[in-house]
C-alpha cells in the first residue's frame, strides 16, 4: 500500500485524532493523507442527535466513503459508532483510553450557583436522565456542535453550564475551568479514539493490529457488548464504565428511564478472560431485573 487515507470529520477535535492516528501509523513506515469528510451529524446542528432518527449520525457518510473505497481507513471518537456495523466493515483497532469522565463548564454567572439550580444544555438522553436521577427538577436545553462552538452558545447565555466529555478538554489543551461530577457515569467506549477499516483488507488490518491498544480493547468491548444487548438499535440513558486492574475487571453499568426516576445498576469485580461475553452476561441480568420493561418504556417515549 503507497499511502493510507485516513477519513476523519473535520472538526477540530476529529482532526486532533486523525493526527494521533497518522503519527503512529508514520512511525510504522506508512506514508499517509488526511481526508476530512462533513458528516450528517456535523451538518445539521439544530436537532437533538435523538431526533434525527438516524444510527450512526457521525460515522455514517465515513462508513460509506470506507465501502466506495474513497478512504483506508476511517478515526472515530468510539461512543458514536453503532454497535451493529455495516457488512464489511470493523473495528480494527483502538487507541488508548485517556479520560473517559463526563465534566461540567459553567459561564461565568452561573459560578457561584448550586447544582440543583443550574440550567444544563445538552442534547444526550444519558446525561439528562442521570442528572435527573440526582436533581429531578432540573431545566434542560439542547445545544450541538464542536466544543468551541457550545462554548460560545454557552457564554452567549443559552444557559447555566453545559457538559463535555473530559477527553475534549485535554486533548485540545483548553483552557477553561471545570469541574468532576461523578454521579454521570460515562458512555460506553468514551474517550477512546477508534480505526474502522474494511474486514477483507486483511494486509492494513495486521498492520492496525499493532497499533491496538490491549487493555482498552478487552474494556470497550464488554462496554459495547452491555450498550449492544441493552439497547437493540434504541438510543437509551445507558452509562458503562469497565476497568482492568491485573487479570480482574471492575464493571459498572447504568439503565435509567428518561427521567432518572427508575435506574437500574450493576457494580461487578470479575476475572476476565476471552472465552466469555462478559458484556453480554451482565446486560442479560440487567434485563431480567426489569430492564426489559425499562427499554420497552424509554422506546415508546422517544
Amino acid at each position: 500500500m503507497n499511502k493510507i487515507r485516513i477519513g476523519t470529520r473535520n472538526s477540530p477535535l476529529a482532526l486532533w485524532q486523525a493526527q494521533e492516528v497518522e503519527s503512529k501509523l508514520q512511525n510504522l513506515g506508512f506514508q499517509t493523507e488526511i481526508v476530512p469528510i462533513i458528516s450528517s451529524g456535523d451538518k445539521n446542528l439544530d436537532q437533538p442527535l435523538y431526533a434525527l432518527g438516524i444510527t450512526g449520525v457521525f460515522t455514517k457518510d465515513l462508513d460509506i466513503a470506507l465501502l466506495n473505497k474513497e478512504i483506508d481507513i476511517a478515526v472515530h471518537s468510539l461512543k458514536d459508532v453503532p454497535t451493529q456495523l455495516p457488512n464489511n466493515i470493523q473495528i480494527s483497532a483502538v487507541l488508548e483510553r485517556d479520560f473517559s469522565e463526563d465534566v461540567l463548564v459553567r459561564n461565568n454567572d452561573a459560578q457561584p450557583l448550586d447544582l440543583n439550580v443550574l440550567k444544563i444544555a445538552t442534547s444526550s438522553l444519558r446525561r439528562r436522565a442521570f442528572w435527573l436521577k440526582e436533581f429531578p427538577e432540573t431545566k434542560f436545553t439542547d445545544i450541538r456542535g464542536n466544543v468551541q462552538t457550545r462554548l460560545k452558545k454557552l457564554d452567549n447565555g443559552i444557559a447555566n453550564a453545559t457538559i463535555f466529555s473530559l477527553a475534549g478538554i485535554k486533548r485540545m489543551n483548553l483552557d477553561i475551568n471545570y469541574e468532576q461530577i461523578p454521579f454521570l457515569l460515562q458512555a460506553p467506549s468514551q474517550g477512546v479514539v477508534a480505526i474502522a477499516s474494511l474486514s477483507d483488507n486483511d494486509k492494513l488490518n495486521e498492520s492496525l493490529k499493532t497499533i491496538s491498544h490491549k487493555d482498552t480493547e478487552i474494556c470497550v468491548t464488554i462496554e459495547r457488548e452491555f450498550l449492544k444487548t441493552l439497547e437493540g438499535g434504541c438510543t437509551a440513558p445507558i452509562g458503562a464504565k469497565a476497568e482492568l486492574v491485573g487479570n480482574q475487571i471492575r464493571f459498572l453499568g447504568r439503565l435509567c428511564s428518561l427521567d432518572g426516576k427508575n435506574c437500574i445498576e450493576t457494580d461487578e469485580i470479575f476475572d476476565w478472560n476471552d472465552s466469555e461475553n462478559f458484556g453480554e452476561k451482565i446486560a442479560l441480568e440487567v434485563l431480567k431485573n426489569g430492564g426489559k420493561e425499562l427499554m420497552e418504556e424509554i422506546r415508546k417515549s422517544i
